[in-house]
């Protein structure tokens, strides 16, 4: 039996695409961060996000089930992350 190696590095494959959409915000210079508190999480902004994050944020998060915008917020930097 033959098997075939994937070209796809290990760690990708363990990402969800709540922390990849995460990742991503973060990645356009997005300031927003959660606050959890009895598993509760609101999310938080205090400076404003650069155009291309605020309209990631609300075309590819915002429009997402309560659920799974919930899941994306819990991959996003506390508000107690420096």
């Amino acid at each position: 039996m033959m098997t075939s190696r994937s070209n796809v590095p290990p760690e990708s494959g363990t990402e969800t695409p709540s922390l990849k959409l995460a990742k991503e915000y973060l990645s356009l210079g997005g300031h927003r961060r959660s606050m959890i508190d009895d598993n509760i999480t609101d999310v938080r902004q205090w400076d404003e996000d650069p155009p291309e994050a605020e309209r990631f944020w609300k075309e590819r998060v915002e429009t997402l089930s309560k659920d799974k915008r919930k899941q994306v917020e819990d991959f996003l930097p506390t508000i107690n992350t420096p």
